[in-house]
């Protein structure tokens, strides 16, 4: 990644681009939801990426809120250990507002 990249992602311009797709997306992985699945996410992605078109970097028609366990798929050489995203991912499935329904067998 070039310094042209690098320094992109401190802009204010990038940060409220990311948020607002954050937002839009409810946190919530794109990818995932494509599956039928619901993930928690918080990595803004770039559909069309910006080597390959520098103009769309903050159009919100181009980002997409997707999970670590996608980008890792679309960047495989992105892929890190990242112990904090790990810490803060187990904390979210364990959070106490989100509830887990289960099949009851016995009412038939």
């Amino acid at each position: 990644m070039t310094d042209k990249y690098i320094r992109f992602y401190h802009t204010k311009a990038w940060q409220s681009a990311r948020k607002l797709a954050l937002v839009r997306d409810h946190y919530l992985c794109q990818e995932c939801l494509r599956e039928g699945i619901i993930t928690y996410a918080r990595i803004v992605h770039h559909i069309i990426p910006l080597r390959d078109n520098w103009s769309k970097r903050c159009d919100l028609d181009n980002l997409e809120t997707i999970c670590p366990e996608h980008h890792n798929q679309d960047h495989p050489e992105k892929a890190t250990s990242n112990k904090q995203e790990a810490k803060h991912l187990h904390a979210q499935k364990k959070r106490a507002d989100v509830f887990v329904f289960h099949a009851n067998h016995e009412l038939k």
